[in-house]
């Protein structure tokens, strides 16, 4: 199905926790920032750039986490909890009624795990687009691409940080729209 040209897509991109090794005791992998870009497809343009810190309950942003993602661990810790962070999702970006895309799989099961575990509601709808998967069917590629290899590969730039959340989400959508352009954007 084709999504509606009077439609906003909601591209999502995450940065968890992370470590360089085995996971520490007692700690597990959580959602330190949301980015998140408004596309209007009617206009195709990107329309709003958001980022919500999310201060993580479980395990803390280690310095290898602090270099790949430029996070650290002050700076999440003025963060909202994960359940304020998914209610805003909801209420200022109406995450439930939007179609949405990410970059894989890994923000929409990272969202799936965590609300589990902590018993929140996920904010999202079911209209999820897996953009690495559309991209790679679109160029014919025979593996999925990173974003940044599938930006250059797009004759793309690659805008701000490399694993900064809101800049991951701004560049997606660069490549969304290029699909979209191109005849090549379909909702799930």
């Amino acid at each position: 199905m084709i999504l509606g040209v009077d439609e906003l897509l909601n591209v999502v991109d995450v940065e968890a926790t992370c470590w360089d090794g085995p996971v520490p005791d007692g700690a597990v992998s959580e959602i330190i920032e949301i980015g998140l870009t408004v596309v209007d497809l009617t206009r195709r343009q990107r329309v709003g750039r958001h980022r919500i810190l999310v201060r993580p309950e479980r395990s803390e942003v280690s310095a290898f986490c602090t270099e790949l993602t430029g996070l650290t661990a002050a700076e999440v810790a003025g963060g909202v909890g994960f359940a304020e962070a998914c209610r805003l999702l909801a209420a200022e970006h109406r995450a439930g009624e939007r179609p949405w895309a990410s970059w894989g799989d890994y923000d929409r099961l990272q969202f799936t795990r965590q609300c589990r575990c902590g018993a929140v509601g996920y904010p999202f709808g079911a209209r999820h687009t897996n953009a690495k998967a559309r991209f790679t069917e679109a160029h014919g590629l025979r593996r999925r691409p990173g974003m940044a290899q599938a930006l250059e590969l797009a004759g793309l730039p690659l805008e701000g940080r490399h694993h900064s959340g809101e800049d991951d989400a701004w560049n997606i959508a660069a490549l969304v729209l290029q699909l979209v352009e191109r005849g090549h954007w379909a909702s799930s």
